[in-house]
């Protein structure tokens, strides 16, 4: 039986209207992005299958070109498609910051720095740079490096905040292993970022770590 057949009640497209996205399961919302099935299978079997061969909504849409076309249903034009879709959240959610102090939205902060890091295979370390306000100026990627970590330049760091002519920043790293626990080289490293951006009057307020779950904030922990 196709979508069109269930009763209206029971369609994705039709739920997401009268209940929200929120109320659909991962299977539904990706359905509806590829809006038809396959010979033998509804959208929302072929969003059920794609799902159970990625292992996760988050892998598939991580997934690169050649892995992401090698699967029936899916090829450029919905890669095309979902690389744009991506694109556009991560542009909602640095425009959400530039409107509001980073400070007073520590969820905004986190949410924005998954959609730009989480999805890096190998470490990265990037700086959020903000006016005297807090509000965002820039967001940067600066170094990036092997998964047993990144080279990170203080130089190229103060370097970076005085382009901008930032008042503080934040800075933030991924680890693709997953685990957000800070190493001693991570609480050493910012130390020195902060010792280093002291002598040109900018204030680092907060080390994000992205891996899985929420980021870890190092300033909630005290070690800041």
């Amino acid at each position: 039986m196709s979508i069109r057949e269930w009763p209206a009640a029971e369609r994705p497209r039709e739920r997401l209207l009268e209940r929200g996205a929120a109320s659909l399961s991962d299977a539904e919302l990706l359905a509806i992005f590829l809006r038809t099935g396959v010979s033998g299978r509804s959208a929302v079997d072929l969003a059920r299958h794609l799902l159970d061969q990625f292992g996760s909504l988050r892998a598939l849409l991580e997934a690169d070109l050649p892995a992401f076309s090698a699967h029936l249903g899916l090829g450029p034009a919905k890669f095309a498609q979902l690389q744009a879709v991506l694109e556009m959240a991560r542009r909602h959610l640095a425009e959400r910051l530039r409107r509001e102090s980073a400070l007073e939205s520590p969820q905004a902060v986190r949410d924005f720095l998954k959609a730009q890091l989480r999805h890096e295979p190998h470490e990265a370390f990037g700086c959020l740079f903000l006016d005297s306000k807090h509000r965002v100026v820039a967001f940067e990627i600066l170094f990036r490096g092997t998964i047993a970590g990144a080279s990170v330049h203080p130089r190229q760091v103060v370097k970076r905040a005085l382009a901008h002519n930032a008042a503080a920043l934040i800075l933030c790293h991924n680890h693709p292993s997953g685990v957000c626990e800070p190493s001693q080289a991570d609480r050493a490293l910012t130390r020195q970022l902060q010792q280093s951006l002291e002598l040109i009057d900018v204030r680092v307020l907060d080390h994000f770590i992205v891996g899985e779950g929420e980021p870890l904030s190092m300033a909630e922990y005290g070690w800041l």
